[in-house]
């Protein structure tokens, strides 16, 4: 606590001999950052550039890429400024934000990821309704929703978190996470089954939905030999990106609840991990997989080059 200013700081404690290998990290992550900020402002450019991928199945994905951006946005500069300083602090309302923007924008993906399995749905299943379900309007009105809900669910649990009495000021991770929760004087009832509501809609919900939508495209596409190579090459890059980030939010969401004492080594490579692969390999999974988007990616580099 610093009395002079009145603002409580919380110290994190899941850095592994950051003194040692502070520039080297620094490297590593700055590195990883720009390549995240380049790889996925391209794909979404070439989306808004190109008139033919100006189709509610690109921008979903262009919103989706977007919001890889805010999520990395809202991390890396924090984790980079305390690579290079002497103690890894923050104050506790950038923690709280932190805290917030982390679950906003991670709700956002998994309902992001829900509609564009409904996009897929509509257009293979339900092809000649297509255009008429899935107007401006219509895709407005669910890119909307995407970024409002989940920030009106997290903020709600963010503001109880603020009313709460703080005893601990040292974090084991390396960012404001669902560990915030050890901060307490008291773990809150309120606060944890709070929490899981929104487990359920802003996670789960979506999870069930996406899996019921592919399961029916699945059978449409035994049915109908015809659809198989166009449901494989649209469907397969959401797959691919939902089983990544599902398997690395299930390890966020359930680690500080069951409070195992892992290593510190093994906690930093996991909290890597969450932090790296979601954002660094969605614009490779959807430039490389997406046919179109790979056309006019591949025209791209080649003018470049």
């Amino acid at each position: 606590m610093d009395y002079r200013l009145n603002v409580t700081f919380i110290t994190f404690g899941g850095h592994v001999e950051v003194q040692r290998y502070r520039y080297l990290y620094f490297v590593i992550m700055f590195t990883v950052y720009m390549l995240i900020i380049s790889s996925n402002v391209t794909i979404v450019s070439i989306i808004m550039i190109h008139k033919n991928l100006h189709e509610p199945m690109y921008i979903f994905i262009a919103a989706y890429l977007i919001n890889s951006v805010l999520f990395s946005t809202a991390i890396y500069p924090k984790l980079l400024i305390d690579f290079l300083s002497e103690k890894q602090i923050i104050s506790y309302p950038a923690c709280l934000f932190q805290w917030f923007s982390f679950y906003w924008l991670g709700g956002s993906d998994f309902l992001l990821l829900s509609i564009m399995a409904y996009d897929r749905y509509v257009s293979i299943c339900n092809p000649l309704k297509y255009t008429t379900i899935l107007q401006k309007n219509t895709v407005n009105i669910f890119l909307i929703s995407a970024w409002v809900l989940p920030a009106c669910l997290v903020s709600v649990a963010v503001l109880l978190g603020a009313q709460e009495e703080i005893c601990n000021f040292h974090l084991k991770g390396i960012l404001c996470n669902s560990s915030v929760q050890t901060l307490y004087c008291v773990r809150s009832r309120i606060i944890s089954i709070y929490g899981l509501v929104v487990l359920f809609t802003a996670l789960l919900l979506p999870v069930l939905f996406i899996l019921f939508t592919y399961s029916r495209i699945l059978v449409v596409s035994y049915r109908c030999r015809g659809v198989r190579r166009r449901a494989a090459q649209t469907c397969l890059p959401h797959l691919l990106v939902l089983i990544n980030f599902s398997c690395l939010t299930a390890y966020d969401v359930l680690l500080p609840r069951l409070e195992l004492d892992s290593p510190k080594s093994v906690r930093l490579i996991m909290a890597v991990q969450v932090v790296i692969y979601h954002p660094l390999f969605n614009p490779i999974i959807y430039g490389l997989k997406m046919r179109r988007i790979y056309d006019h990616l591949k025209k791209l580099l080649c003018r470049m080059l």
